[in-house]
């Protein structure tokens, strides 16, 4: 019975990484597109209203601005799913929480054998 609970939760768990992971992608693929389409609509406009140069126009800030700001808002979603949050995650807090019994299990022992 404690095998199925444990059994339970190891899928409840794998499915909600995969579902972190299908949203750190789908999220992605919005930043890629929609990034791409304003940055074609900026130059477009840049070469039309002063009759710059493509190099000129693709030289501008605002062609970039949305892909740096956005962008690090995907890169702190891309820890949050792959980097650094495995750090915090409830899976750190448990793998320390058995350390810290094991030894103290471990220093009982050690007082009782002596």
């Amino acid at each position: 019975m404690e095998q199925d609970f444990l059994e339970e939760q190891r899928y409840l768990k794998a499915k909600k990484k995969v579902k972190d992971i299908k949203g750190f992608y789908s999220h992605f693929a919005v930043y890629i597109v929609v990034n791409l389409f304003l940055s074609a609509i900026i130059i477009v406009g840049i070469m039309n209203d002063n009759g710059n140069s493509f190099e000129k126009a693709i030289s501008n800030f605002g062609v970039y601005s949305t892909w740096l700001f956005w962008g690090i808002g995907v890169f702190f979603h891309w820890l949050g799913v792959f980097g650094f949050g495995n750090l915090l995650s409830k899976d750190w807090e448990d793998k320390k929480i058995k350390e810290f019994m094991e030894k103290d299990r471990k220093r009982n022992q050690k007082m009782l054998n002596h």
